[in-house]
């Protein structure tokens, strides 16, 4: 019996009604508007309000990606959730989730914490888990809320977040050479210091204390950040496209990780492809984390930038620090 493909069935997105301006942002903090843009390419984001969690922000992309799909919610064995901002450390947000969309109690739900990486490695995760037989139609989902963990006060990073969400509904094929031919993942471990949250875990439980530090809030060293960013997704990129025999310019859109635009255009010239063939919402978002690639792919689907037969190329570099890249075809 051959193998079966794993394929999208439908994409998803949502993102809150509150948009923060970089103008809004000069009056928070001592910044303007041609200084972010210059380092980043982000002229507005997306603010979730005080009574919206990550869960709220992930069942309306949800719904979204099922209607697209056409899969009713009793159909979905198996949530993969991928966030940084769960509702709670515990339960997993996908259990929320679940709940809130009605999908049966049978279904396996869990959530991944790989950051920016974090959609890519849980697409792998479900697509694997569909393979295996046991399961038939999955909800993979990124969604974040980084604005509850982001320090508004610090210029260097206040300015690169948003909240919003993403996702897909996932099936099974008898097709072959469709839907996910393939992935790349890894971690360089050693790294963990460069982009992280120090307080709110078992090395250092909250307290008055670490609150006192603003240890609640995201820690990052951007140029070091910067410069492995652009290293790890080109490497990961060139990996995929050896790995399956293809040459960048067979790929019909890349979908980066919406991290700076300044990233996204090293890449591109890396990869010796034009800019144009990158699909790029940064501006309009910042960087959602684990819901960046899913916003951009539901986006890139509804424009026509993705089309039956195209080729697509997923590349994410996160905290962790993570890395992944992942080829789709249509």
């Amino acid at each position: 019996m051959p193998t079966q493909s794993t394929v999208i069935l439908g994409t998803g997105s949502y993102a809150p009604e509150r948009i923060l301006t970089n103008e809004d942002l000069s009056k928070m903090v001592d910044t303007s508007d041609e200084w972010i843009r210059a380092r980043s390419g982000i002229r507005e984001r997306r603010i979730a309000g005080p009574e919206e969690a990550t869960s709220d922000l992930a069942v309306e992309a949800a719904r979204r990606a099922l209607q697209d799909s056409g899969v009713a919610p009793g159909e979905i064995d198996l949530i993969v959730l991928a966030t940084v901002t769960p509702d709670y450390p515990m339960p997993s947000t996908s259990c929320i989730v679940q709940h809130k969309l009605g999908i049966p109690t049978t279904a396996a739900c869990f959530d991944i914490n790989a950051a920016c990486s974090g959609f890519i490695y849980a697409l792998d995760t479900g697509c694997a888990m569909l393979s295996s037989g046991r399961y038939k139609k999955a909800l993979i989902i990124g969604a974040e809320k980084l604005s509850s963990v982001v320090d508004w006060q610090d210029r260097g990073t206040c300015m690169l977040f948003g909240d919003g969400a993403g996702a897909v509904v996932v099936g099974l094929s008898e097709t072959a050479g469709v839907g996910l031919i393939g992935t790349k993942l890894g971690a360089l471990g050693e790294d963990t210091d460069l982009l992280f949250i120090p307080a709110g875990g078992s090395r250092m439980p909250t307290s008055a204390e670490s609150i006192a530090r603003g240890d609640q809030f995201i820690k990052m060293k951007g140029k070091e950040v910067f410069k492995l960013a652009v290293r790890v997704m080109e490497e990961a990129a060139r990996d995929i496209l050896e790995q399956h025999g293809l040459a960048a310019h067979q790929i019909d859109l890349v979908i980066p990780h919406q991290a700076n635009l300044r990233i996204i255009d090293a890449i591109a010239q890396y990869l010796e492809l034009p800019v144009e063939r990158f699909f790029v919402n940064v501006d309009r978002y910042g960087n959602t984390s684990a819901a960046s690639i899913p916003i951009a792919m539901d986006e890139a689907r509804r424009s026509g930038r993705i089309k039956k037969g195209d080729l697509t190329l997923l590349v994410a570099f996160g905290a962790g620090l993570t890395y992944g890249s992942a080829l789709i075809r249509w």
